[in-house]
């Protein structure tokens, strides 16, 4: 019964509905009203004026840690070598400098008689230098450090050896092609 008395109603109701969407702000008008007549506390939550931006700062700080942390170049493996032993990077650059003076020597003293020598001993120095880089390897990654620091200079040693070989040979052919070119006249 009480069903038919509801759809009764709704029925003679039918039209009379308001359908406007309420203004800007009704509902906080509203409780105003009723808080006001019943001697009731706002709910509404304090404005926060400096929240929302200290929020966004502290994103763009995380976001720029990240990316300097993501972009910063990893240090080389001559730098690595020099945090552990700055002794054989100062060792490493006087070796370094005198063979690549030898080396400029042997290549300017190229000729089509030493030419198979030279490109020996270029090979041979190659096979060194991966050598070394690979004792740097094994230094960085805590091997026994006064041994390899021992093989690192020995190396050094080994190459600076084989081009000082080398060029006393490539004097040697030049001095006896000079000797076969003064007997030949």
């Amino acid at each position: 019964m009480e069903k038919d008395n509801i759809d009764h109603l709704f029925e003679n109701l039918n039209g009379s509905f308001d359908h406007e969407i309420p203004a800007e702000g009704h509902e906080l008008r509203f409780l105003q009203k009723l808080n006001a007549q019943k001697g009731a506390i706002s709910l509404k939550p304090p404005k926060r004026t400096w929240y929302r931006p200290m929020g966004i700062a502290a994103c763009l700080l995380v976001l720029l840690a990240a990316g300097i942390g993501l972009f910063r170049p990893e240090p080389s493996l001559e730098e690595k070598v020099a945090k552990i032993s700055p002794e054989i990077s100062r060792t490493e650059f006087y070796f370094a400098s005198l063979i690549e003076e030898q080396v400029n020597e042997l290549q300017n003293e190229t000729s089509p008689e030493t030419k198979k020598i030279v490109d020996d001993t270029m090979v041979q120095l190659n096979k060194l230098e991966v050598d070394y880089k690979q004792l740097e390897e094994d230094l960085i990654n805590g091997g026994n450090s006064k041994a390899i620091l021992s093989a690192m200079i020995t190396n050094f040693q080994t190459r600076i050896n084989l081009l000082q070989d080398v060029l006393e040979t490539i004097e040697t052919i030049k001095n006896l092609k000079k000797y076969d070119d003064s007997t030949t006249i």
